[in-house]
């Protein structure tokens, strides 16, 4: 156990922590965390639902018809600032010498949606250098500190240019509206909210014309709270050069607190990076209503499980296989009433899954539980053991984040969301500060971790429904281009 100073604690309770909770973590990085204990891939038939035309239409149709009873939240995950995206244009400006991504902008830059707003700024018989240095620096643009909702990603022949956040308004409007209101919540960094708050004035306005609808905005912040210390190498807290503690963000995972101060019946999770350009965007909507559709239509086959066994009706042998083929939970033994009831009555979640083309990340596993049974989850690659690791690639399937979730229990009370996370399921990794390494900690992962005890649905959806925006390049790839 770490012996803290004064000034530590003071620094400690300033976060919201406690010396014990930091301890606990510095324990977490000396014992390391558990690899996932996975039983196989999850695929079509087992794990996975690809469904046929006449499903599609029954679940859009029950989403159509039934999504004004619910209230619906469009929740995007929007922290941080965009600076890996240009990493490549950071390495030419500080080292001046070209490489092919930075050549690849250069050669394209008027194709791109900022090239209007760029070309304002750019003084005369600007040199390549200069194009870079005000495109991502404060001497211009500044996107290289800008969040990516605030950059405009694409420009349309009638000479609109939309931000990332614009599209996903538009989004919203089409499969998130109940009662001609789009209820919205972005996770922004402090530093941020009031660009965020500037943009949304100046297009709300025309949105909600043009879309019949009033859009209903919330933000929020990852709490301090939710931070977890740095070690060195040797596991002892990491000293900044003034000798304060640093604590480092703790991944996505934490925002499952953010996730859980929402009350509508029904959430839509979608990356900000992940939108689409109108040409594409009639799959986005098809998939998350379908999604949807399954949503409600299992949530009410639940309840009507959940009623049977509070009024004495149950039929054990007939939930048991539900959970089993619909739920994601499978038993090792055979569960009485009280155990079918803990498994019904938990978050629900549907999810979107696309064929596996190589992309890094997560994927859908049967992971065995510490009580023998087996769940589907999403497993990252770092939750698998190096002598396991070639059951990743034995996946067929990729976990784009594409969620709908229903956190209301058959009562009408909305679940406390952390009370259903694995705490086990966090992640270590090497970083540096300063040129010094270090050691950081990442809380269980949103989708991961953060929701390994909710009842979880994988569904099969197009690869036009993933359509990220991780380097500057991809805004000028097919998936991003108007026309």
């Amino acid at each position: 156990m770490t012996n803290f100073s004064t000034q530590d604690i003071e620094q400690i309770t300033s976060h919201g922590l406690t010396p014990d909770t930091v301890n606990t973590q510095i324990q977490n990085f000396i014992s390391g965390f558990p690899y996932s204990d996975i039983t196989s891939p999850a695929y079509d038939g087992n794990g996975i639902l690809v469904l046929t035309d006449e499903q599609h239409e029954k679940y859009i149709s029950i989403y159509d018809t039934n999504g004004n009873q619910y209230s619906i939240t469009k929740f995007v995950p929007a922290s941080g600032a965009a600076t890996r995206m240009f990493q490549d244009l950071f390495t030419y400006l500080s080292s001046g010498e070209s490489n092919d991504k930075t050549q690849t902008v250069l050669d394209n830059i008027e194709q791109f949606a900022f090239w209007d707003d760029l070309q304002q700024l750019l003084p005369q018989n600007a040199t390549d250098a200069d194009k870079i240095k005000y495109l991502i620096t404060d001497a211009g643009l500044n996107y290289g500190s800008l969040p990516k909702a605030l950059l405009k990603f694409h420009k349309y022949d009638d000479g609109e240019s939309r931000t990332a956040l614009a599209e996903h308004l538009i989004e919203g409007a089409l499969y998130a509206q109940s009662n001609h209101t789009v209820n919205m919540h972005f996770t922004v960094s402090p530093e941020h909210i009031t660009a965020f708050q500037t943009h949304l004035t100046q297009i709300l306005p025309e949105y909600e014309t043009r879309f019949n609808t009033k859009y209903n905005i919330s933000m929020s912040t990852q709490r301090p709270q939710t931070d977890t210390i740095a070690v060195n190498m040797d596991n002892t807290p990491f000293r900044n050069p003034d000798g304060t503690l640093l604590f480092r963000p703790a991944g996505h995972g934490a925002l499952i607190k953010n996730l859980n101060d929402l009350t509508s019946q029904i959430i839509f999770i979608k990356n900000i990076d992940n939108v689409c350009t109108d040409k594409m965007r009639s799959d986005t909507v098809h998939y998350k209503k379908l999604l949807g559709g399954i949503l409600i239509d299992t949530q009410r086959q639940v309840f009507n499980y959940l009623h049977q066994i509070d009024n004495g009706t149950a039929n054990i042998s007939e939930i048991t296989e539900f959970i089993g083929n619909t739920l994601g939970y499978r038993f090792a033994n055979t569960p009485d009433l009280s155990t079918l009831h803990k498994i019904l009555n938990r978050p629900i979640r549907a999810c979107g899954i696309i064929r596996n083309t190589g992309a890094p990340g997560g994927g859908p596993f049967w992971v065995r539980t510490p009580t023998g049974d087996t769940s589907l989850q999403i497993v990252e690659p770092g939750q698998i053991s190096p002598d396991n690791i070639s059951i990743l690639h034995n996946g067929k399937y990729f976990s784009p984040t594409d969620i709908a979730c229903g956190i209301f229990d058959y009562r009408g009370n909305k679940f406390n969301l952390l009370h259903h996370i694995d705490e086990t399921a966090g992640f270590i990794s090497t970083k540096s500060k300063n040129g010094v390494p270090l050691r950081a900690m990442e809380r269980p992962g949103l989708w991961n971790g953060a929701m390994s005890d909710w009842n979880t649905i994988f569904v099969e959806t197009p690869n036009t429904t993933f359509t990220p925006v991780k380097t500057i390049i991809d805004l000028i790839t097919p998936d991003h281009t108007t026309k």
